[in-house]
């Protein structure tokens, strides 16, 4: 039986493998030294690297969760000590909003993330076209003449506008509005649901919108080609349904009364309106011929009708009193 000889290896049969090694070396230090692609940065306490724990030890109803500093932080409720941080390179945090037992962040640079706080896990980013924008407030009259201060403040403000979460049972979802775009985003995995644009010469007013635990209600308003505010309405999004469309005035008001119902008040004239978000029907108000056969009766309860009063009768005559002769 023959045997191949020993391969010598040369200084030229070496430099290919050695060149093989080097890339990959290369790629591997590459790789370590990434930085995240959002980046994202969660630490412990002092700025240590944040320890992982167990989502069964630990939850939101622990934890007390706040945005500061621009970024979100964790305190342990019993003993008021961090537990951990979670901030962005480059981005500052400026609201919060939980969905179910997550939390959802805005940032100022039109970004929404979702952690799960009991492992300080980032879940899921979106990014939101305009909504950086609109938070700036860049472009609108009498922007060039806010302090920093002040466009902080109006950043914060409406980064609480913008964001509105459902707290479905079982599956929350949350809305984003501006005024030139709404998206609904489900929690679960941040899938998007839907996106609306106004209609031309229509935007949306996120400042007017509101939420109950059935659909985020968007208010928004018309212009004709003077400028003037010629009509209104209010759309409702949900996810587990159709949504609907009502017509309104420019300026309608929309107050959440409780978990599925709001009232709309649409000026002086049309007297206040109440509107069921989980039956998507509007409440029939009392007296109405059609009350017994709606679909959301009132639930305020209605004055029974008055009773017929009794015929007054004479007051009896007093003792020994003469009595009129028939």
């Amino acid at each position: 039986m023959s045997r191949k000889p020993l391969r010598v290896l040369t200084p030229r049969s070496i430099l290919p493998a050695l060149a093989v090694m080097l890339v990959l070396a290369a790629g591997a230090a590459a790789h370590a030294n990434k930085p995240e692609p959002f980046g994202d940065k969660v630490a412990g306490p002092g700025d240590a690297e944040a320890t992982p724990v167990s989502s069964q030890s630990l939850t939101a109803a622990d934890l007390d969760l706040r945005v500061v500093g621009g970024g979100l932080e964790a305190f342990h409720l019993q003993t008021g000590a961090q537990a951990w941080s979670y901030r962005r390179e480059g981005a500052e945090a400026l609201y919060l909003a939980m969905a179910g037992d997550n939390a959802i962040v805005v940032w100022d640079d039109g970004l929404l993330t979702s952690v799960r706080p009991g492992d300080h896990e980032v879940r899921w980013h979106r990014a939101v076209p305009g909504l950086a924008d609109w938070l700036r407030g860049s472009g609108e009259p009498g922007a060039d003449k806010r302090t920093d201060d002040q466009r902080k403040e109006l950043a914060k403000q409406r980064a609480k506008a913008a964001l509105h979460t459902v707290q479905r049972a079982g599956s929350p979802w949350l809305a984003v509005v501006t005024p030139s775009l709404t998206m609904g985003l489900r929690d679960a995995d941040g899938d998007l649901r839907y996106n609306d644009k106004p209609a031309n010469g229509c935007v949306y007013d996120p400042l007017r919108t509101v939420h109950t635990g059935y659909a985020v209600l968007v208010p928004r308003t018309c212009t004709n080609s003077a400028g003037l505010a010629v009509s209104g309405a209010i759309t409702g999004y949900r996810l587990d349904s159709s949504g609907w469309a009502m017509s309104t005035g420019p300026a309608a008001t929309v107050k959440v009364l409780d978990a599925s119902r709001v009232e709309i008040s649409d000026g002086p004239v049309v007297p206040p309106r109440v509107f069921d978000t989980r039956a998507a029907a509007p409440e029939t108000g009392c007296g109405s011929a059609a009350a017994p056969f709606a679909a959301v009766r009132p639930q305020t309860g209605c004055a029974s009708p008055a009773a017929p009063a009794a015929p007054e009768t004479a007051p009896a005559p007093a003792p020994g009193t003469p009595q009129p002769q028939p």
